[in-house]
This record gives C-alpha cells, structure tokens and sequence, in this order.
C-alpha cells in the first residue's frame, strides 16, 4: 500500500522592525532564500504593506498570524523578538531571533548569518528550548483588574518621577521586607540579562528554573537581589498610606496603572515560549560574546593536558 504524500506547504512567519531600513532589507533577502526553497511566508497585515513581498501570505488577525507555522523567524532586536513572543506563545511556535539591534540576547544569530540560519530552517535542523514565563495579577482589594505574562520580567515603577514608591515585599504569603523606591523588578532567567541586569540584579543561566526580585534605587539597608524558587509566588503591594500610584510594565510592551493598596502577584506562567537554537554554543559563550568579556589567556583543559603530558615526558 502507498503511503499517501503530504502536500501541505511548509510556512514560516516573517515578523520584522519595519521602521528600520535595514530590517526591511533583511527581511526582502529572507523572503526570497524561504520562497526559493519552497517555504510559504507568512507576514503580519500591519507589517505586509511595508515590506511588499510577494509571494506571501497575509495574516490580518495577529493574533492567529502563528498557528499551523512550524516557527517564526524575527528579525530586530529583543523588543522585535519579545513581540514575536506574544505571537507564538498561544500557539506553542518557536521562535527564532535574528539580531539587528544593539546586544540582542534573546536572538540566535547576527544577521551575518542569515544564509546560514535560513539553510537550518530549511533543514530543519534547529533545536528548540522551553523558557518559563511570568504570570502577572493585579488586584485591589479582591477585585482582579489586571492580568498578563512576561518572559522578561514585570516591573512595578512609580508613576511620578518626583515621588518614590513605597511597597512591601511578600515570598509565598510571608512579609519580607518594606522599601521606599523607585520600583521593583521581577524577573525570569531569560530576563536576568535584561532591565534585571541594568539595576544590578544577578546574571542566571537560562536553564536555571527561579524567579528573580531586584529593587530599584531602594533606601533601605536590606536590599540585596533576591533569587527564589521557581514555585513561589511574589507579592509586591503598594501601601496604601504613601498615595504613591505606581506602573506595571511586563517587557516592555504590556503596562497598567496601579493605584495605592495594589497588590500585584507574580508566579511562575503555566505557558512557556519556546525559542529555536541554531547554535550548540553553551550560554558561556553568549555572555562572553554579548558583552565582550576579556577572556585572553584562556587556554582550556585541553591546553592544560598539552602541557602536563610534555613536562611528564620531559
């Protein structure tokens, strides 16, 4: 009996910063090393316009862009890849980063590769990894206002750039500590070399499951970068006597105002994003490239038995 043939074309979604003449190029050579293989391309209806690629496929409900693609391949800094995010996580799509910004650590490759990175999907020899998220709830009193997720971190800020924030810090129904503030970061180990970083929190290996609290300019005596379990719930509350309204911002993208005697609870999100690796570079060797890391001298274990081996004979 013959097996009967699947005919069903194989697609991928371009996502891309159209605001940039050089993302627009990247994504024009994209199209045509895809389509030359004989890849669909699937564009964002807001985006298609700009690009004005053809043949291509026009998806005008973003929020469906990602289903029935086998990946989405972003091409932009880590804004770009974060949006590309909240397409493919309903959808459990992987997602594959090509950097045209600044450090870029969500993105697999530069864009020096992309022959390279469209030969790997083509083959389909890139592998993919689950990253956890954030789930993001915002009360007052008990009333649910506000719900969302992040893959960076979510970030509770003041509101009014002349007055501090004043909240009180919980770990799994326990008070930790109180902090007058500028805010507090809460962060994933994806989001540790992002806003995390910058207000000095600790870098976490990606394949470490924690949740990360970092605060922001706290005139307090405790207040160190914590790490806690993946499991745990976090609690920031605005108090209520200070009158200080604060923002919620989850990567970036997603923000709500938050009144005085907000409760904003943050647990590990039940939904991760999947993001797809070209490379089999350990993340040491991201950090070290990302950020330039002087590592002259190094010579490795290797060079270290090279060298044993001679004196033994000598």
């Amino acid at each position: 009996m013959v097996e009967p043939v699947d005919t069903e074309p194989r697609r991928v979604l371009l996502v891309t910063h159209t605001g940039r003449d050089l993302a627009v190029e990247v994504a024009r050579q994209t199209h045509r090393l895809l389509t030359a293989a004989g890849i669909v391309v699937r564009l964002v209806g807001a985006e298609a316009a700009e690009l004005d690629l053809h043949p291509a496929e026009i998806a005008d409900d973003a929020d469906q862009a990602a289903q029935d693609v086998e990946l989405i391949i972003v091409l932009g800094g880590d804004g770009s890849i974060l949006r590309g995010a909240e397409l493919a996580r309903p959808h459990g799509t992987p997602v594959l980063g090509v950097n045209l910004g600044h450090v870029g650590f969500l993105a697999e490759a530069e864009v020096e590769d992309l022959e390279r990175i469209v030969e790997v999907v083509v083959d389909r020899s890139y592998t993919v990894e689950e990253r956890m998220t954030l789930a993001v709830d915002v009360f007052v009193g008990d009333d649910l206002i506000f719900d969302t997720w992040a893959l960076n971190e979510a970030s509770v800020e003041k509101a009014a750039r002349e007055k501090m924030l004043e909240v009180l810090v919980e770990v799994d129904g326990r008070p930790l500590s109180r902090w007058g503030c500028d805010g507090v970061v809460l962060a994933t180990p994806t989001g540790s070399t992002a806003y995390a970083f910058s207000a000095g929190g600790p870098i976490v290996w990606p394949d470490v499951e924690a949740i990360l609290l970092v605060p922001l300019s706290a005139h307090a005596l405790f207040s160190r970068p914590i790490v806690v379990a993946p499991n745990s719930q976090l609690t920031v509350e605005l108090v209520a006597a200070w009158h200080g309204r604060g923002v919620l911002w989850c990567d970036g993208r997603r923000m709500v105002e938050v009144p005085p005697g907000a409760r904003i609870q943050v647990r590990r999100g039940k939904t991760p994003v999947r993001l797809a690796r070209a490379h089999e570079a350990p993340f040491t060797d991201r950090l070290v490239a990302k950020f330039d890391l002087p590592v002259l001298g190094w010579r490795g274990a290797a060079e270290h038995r090279r060298k044993r081996s001679a004196q033994e004979e000598t």
